[in-house]
């Protein structure tokens, strides 16, 4: 794993600037929510990929890809996790200088 990160270090900032962006984003998108079944389904699948990997049950380059990709996925979602965060700062920050002026 450390090779991985050691390897792959670009592409991890790039992940976490995707994410960051991606977070910064979501929350002006004014979808339909994802449903409490496929919210479990994409749950369960997350828990049985970690499983697999963690156990080296996907051998050769397969598993090297699994590995990247569970690798990449964590800077994402901590971009995207403070993309949001700093998006409802600022929104909060300014909705309140408005209300105040």
């Amino acid at each position: 794993m450390a090779y991985l990160v050691a390897f792959h270090w670009g592409w991890l900032a790039g992940a976490f600037a995707i994410g960051l962006a991606m977070g910064w984003v979501a929350v002006v998108h004014r979808a339909a929510g994802v449903s409490r079944l496929l919210t479990w389904l994409l749950a369960a699948l997350a828990v049985i990929l970690v499983a697999a990997a963690i156990a080296c049950l996907v051998p050769g380059r397969a598993g090297y890809w699994l590995e990247l990709l569970l690798l990449l996925f964590v800077p994402y979602l901590a971009g995207c996790s403070l993309g949001t965060w700093l998006r409802a700062v600022v929104v909060t920050r300014s909705m309140r200088q408005r209300s105040a002026a």
